[in-house]
C-alpha cells in the first residue's frame, strides 16, 4: 500500500491516464480527488474507482475554478500529498498533425493553452500547501512530441510539451528546499479512449508499422503511463527530481 494514508489530486481524471492513476492510487491506499470537467465521466470514474475516489467538477483551465478546487480539497482531506496535472493533448484542434505552414495562429494558442495552462493553475495553487506541510510529489505529463520525436502532432503540440518538461525541470530547481519533487513523463501514442479509436482508424498496414518499430512490439495503454506515474508519486523516487521518463515501449 504505497498511498496509504496520502492525499492525491489529479487532473483530467474522467479518462485516459488521469482515470487510470487514479485507479492505482486509490487501490494502494490514497484518497484521491477527481478533478474532472465532464460531469458524467466524472461520475462513472468515481463510481468504478469505488470509495477512495471522490469527484471535484472543475475546469482546470479557469484560474477561479482551479484555486477553489485546490482550495476545497485541501480544506475537506487536510493536505495534499501528490499533484498528478494530466490536463492535456493534440487532439483538440481540426487537424492535429498540422505542419507549421497549415497550422492557425489560433489552433496554436489553443494547444498550447490546454497543454500549459492548467499544469501552470494547479500547481501554483498546490505549492503553498505543499510548503507548509513539509513536502509533496508533482508529476505532470510531457509526451515525445516534446523531444520532436513525433511525426504526428504538430509543432504547437510539440512546443507545449517541450514546454512542459522545461517548466518540470525549473519547478524541481525551485522546489528541492521545501522537500517537493517534480517530474513527468513523456509518452508516446497511448492507446486511450480519446486516441484508441483515431489509431484503429488507420490502414493495418500503418497500425503494424506502429508496432514494430516499436521494441517491445506492441502499443502503449494508459495503465503503462499511470505506473511510472505512480512510482514517481510514490516513496520509491524520493530521490528523484527533475526528470522527464521516456515511457515509450523503447520507441
Amino acid at each position: 500500500m504505497r498511498f496509504a494514508g496520502k492525499v492525491a489530486l489529479i487532473t483530467a481524471a474522467g479518462n485516459g491516464i488521469g482515470r487510470a492513476t487514479a485507479g492505482i492510487m486509490a487501490r494502494e491506499g490514497a484518497t484521491v480527488a477527481l478533478v474532472e470537467n465532464n460531469p458524467e465521466r466524472l461520475e462513472a470514474a468515481a463510481r468504478q474507482i469505488g470509495e477512495n475516489a471522490h469527484p471535484f467538477p472543475c475546469d482546470a483551465l479557469d484560474e477561479a475554478q482551479a484555486n477553489a478546487t485546490v482550495a476545497e480539497v485541501a480544506k475537506r482531506f487536510g493536505r495534499i500529498d501528490i499533484l498528478v496535472n494530466a490536463v492535456g493533448g493534440s487532439t483538440i484542434i481540426a487537424d492535429p498533425a498540422a505542419t507549421t505552414e497549415t497550422l492557425s495562429f489560433a489552433d496554436w494558442q489553443a494547444l498550447l493553452h490546454f497543454n500549459l495552462t492548467g499544469t501552470f493553475l494547479f500547481t501554483h495553487a498546490v505549492l503553498p500547501i505543499m510548503q507548509r506541510q513539509g513536502g509533496g510529489k508533482i508529476v505532470n505529463l510531457a509526451s515525445i512530441a516534446g523531444r520532436g520525436l513525433s511525426e504526428a502532432s504538430s509543432s504547437a503540440y510539440a512546443t507545449a510539451k517541450g514546454g512542459i518538461a522545461a517548466f518540470t525541470k525549473k519547478l524541481a530547481m525551485e522546489q528541492g528546499r521545501h522537500n517537493i519533487n517534480v517530474n513527468a513523463i513523456a509518452p508516446a501514442t497511448t492507446l486511450t479512449e480519446r486516441i484508441g479509436p483515431r489509431w484503429h482508424q488507420k490502414p493495418p498496414e500503418e497500425r503494424q508499422r506502429d508496432i514494430d518499430r516499436t521494441p517491445l512490439r506492441r502499443m502503449g495503454v494508459a495503465e503503462d503511463q499511470a505506473r511510472v506515474i505512480c512510482f514517481l508519486a510514490s516513496a520509491d523516487a524520493d530521490f528523484v527530481t527533475g526528470l522527464t521518463i521516456d515511457v515509450t515501449g523503447g520507441l
